[in-house]
């Protein structure tokens, strides 16, 4: 944990004592803040947040995609089936949370301590409590509860109601907001928060995120909302419980999709800077270790844009902003029994949003953002269906994406003077981008829920392939012909480089893709 008086950044801890935590990697590593102001009501501004060039050869299936199916083979007989399923859940699935817990030393429960149910922290010391706040000793009430809390005793639910109502989303700024949330988050790690015990509720994150006057502490909040629900997910999922999880009941596909379609509006605001305010101070100094983090958390294929014209500095705000909001989304796609339909209903809705987005930069930062490589899977396809003259009945497979560089025009609207050889350059490097989510997709059962999931790679069950995977190395490289002649016939002489680049790229993918 990094901590100054001007940022608040986060690391990810070893701690094997909460369920939630998944092996610790570098790429893990998300960043967080908290800044000004107060409690009222409307959609916010942020701006333009690029993507993060790479060399166009390096990344291709590259270690953020096939590394974590490598790493299932690497389960030994000798853990139970248990600790496999657990093992496998925290490595595979989520590995890429929005927030992670504080290290807070000497805090750590130990096994033995996890299995005893805590106590409520004992009355007296409970009055106490109660009567500074009571008296909005500020100082008092957050001392006496981080003194009291600890792996035996835990606060009732309104206690934690009060420490984010009345001071975190309230007026208090500096080591007030630090201090509330680092006792929030030693609360959490202690005790996760369930469905029952959870101290904030949908309709106050939905008035703090389209607040137009948005309090200090608002993105530590959204920090900590993310966390609960990531926390409580992971326990759920290792017991197989997920419908009594809170993501089950604020953003579930079946039982509340509204609440899904004002997360997609939030995270719309935040990549294009329409209706997100922005806070008047901003970090001074972001390292470029921490920024690389930030780059590394998206489970996003990583692919090397051309569009350099239009790129502005990311807003370190933004990004953060995205990166939890994009969790919450991949929540939403898996906490359902049906993953392929919770993220068809999700695409439908991101689609017209996504066409209406200016900017190639603002579009590829929403896209590489996106953890879920299903629903990214489901909006690529929606987005060349759109683009193509002629429609198929194909299922998305091997020879769909084939057919979309044959079919396929130049994608979206744009609003700025870009070249049309730039417009087929972002088409091809969507059409990658689509090609090694849909790996993702096969190699790792995504259309399957988690819970059988888990059992088809314990099981070491082979993906399930379609007919229309079944193509050879001469359709590819047939199909790529004819786009280069359809290209020197729309683009002339000389013929970009950056296209002769991303083609190779594809064609790259393809063999390595029909190769596995």
């Amino acid at each position: 944990m990094q901590l100054d008086s001007d940022l608040l950044s986060l690391s990810p801890s070893s701690l094997d004592s909460s369920s939630s935590w998944r092996p610790s990697s570098p790429e893990e590593e998300t960043p967080h803040l908290g800044q000004q102001r107060e409690l009222p009501p409307r959609l916010s501004p942020a701006p333009v947040i690029p993507p993060t060039p790479v060399k166009a050869r390096g990344p291709l299936m590259g270690a953020g995609d096939l590394q974590p199916h490598g790493a299932i083979q690497q389960v030994t007989p000798a853990r139970t089936k248990a600790d496999s399923k657990a093992w496998l859940n925290k490595l595979h699935y989520f590995r890429r949370s929005g927030v992670q817990h504080l290290f807070i030393q000497d805090i750590a429960p130990n096994r033995e301590t996890q299995q005893r149910k805590p106590d409520l922290i004992p009355s007296g010391k409970l009055s106490m409590v109660r009567t500074t706040m009571e008296e909005n000793f500020l100082e008092g009430t957050l001392h006496f509860l981080s003194e009291f809390v600890s792996c035996k005793h835990r606060p009732p639910k309104e206690i934690i109601s009060h420490l984010i109502r009345q001071i975190l989303l309230n007026v208090h700024q500096g080591e007030i907001l630090k201090d509330t949330y680092m006792l929030l988050m030693k609360i959490q790690m202690l005790h996760p928060a369930n469905a029952a015990t959870v101290g904030w509720e949908w309709t106050l994150l939905k008035y703090i995120m389209e607040d137009q006057q948005k309090p200090p502490g608002w993105l530590l909040f959204l920090q900590y909302v993310v966390q609960t629900l990531e926390d409580d997910f992971q326990e759920n999922l290792r017991l197989r419980l997920l419908q009594k999880s809170i993501a089950k009941k604020v953003l579930s596909c079946d039982m509340c999709f509204n609440n899904v379609k004002e997360v997609i509006e939030w995270l719309i605001a935040a990549v294009t800077g329409v209706g997100f305010s922005q806070p008047q101070e901003q970090p001074q100094e972001i390292t470029s270790s921490s920024a690389d983090a930030r780059t590394e958390s998206s489970s996003a294929p990583q692919l090397a844009s051309t569009d350099q014209a239009e790129v502005a500095p990311p807003t370190f705000f933004a990004q953060r902003v995205m990166l939890l909001l994009q969790r919450m989304l991949s929540i939403a796609v898996e906490v359902d029994k049906s993953p392929n339909c919770s993220s068809c209903k999700i695409a439908d809705v991101i689609f017209p949003f996504i066409l209406n987005i200016p900017l190639r930069s603002q579009r590829e930062a929403f896209l590489n953002t996106m953890e879920s490589h299903l629903l990214r899977c489901k909006v690529l396809e929606l987005l060349f269906l759109h683009s193509c003259d002629v429609p198929t009945t194909l299922p998305l497979s091997l020879a769909k994406i084939l057919y979309f560089l044959s079919h396929s025009s130049v994608l979206l609207q744009y609003q700025d003077e870009t070249a049309t050889w730039q417009r087929w350059d972002e088409m091809l490097h969507y059409l990658s981008l689509l090609l090694m989510s849909y790996q993702n997709v096969i190699l790792e059962h995504l259309r399957s829920s988690l819970n059988d999931r888990m059992d088809l790679i314990i099981q070491k069950a082979k993906p399930k392939l379609q007919d229309s995977d079944d193509i050879s190395h001469l359709d590819v490289q047939l199909n790529i012909e004819d786009f280069i002649r359809r290209m020197q016939q729309i683009l002339g002489q000389p013929f970009p480089q950056q296209i002769m680049e991303k083609l190779c790229m594809l064609r790259e993918l393809f063999l390595i893709v029909t190769a596995t």
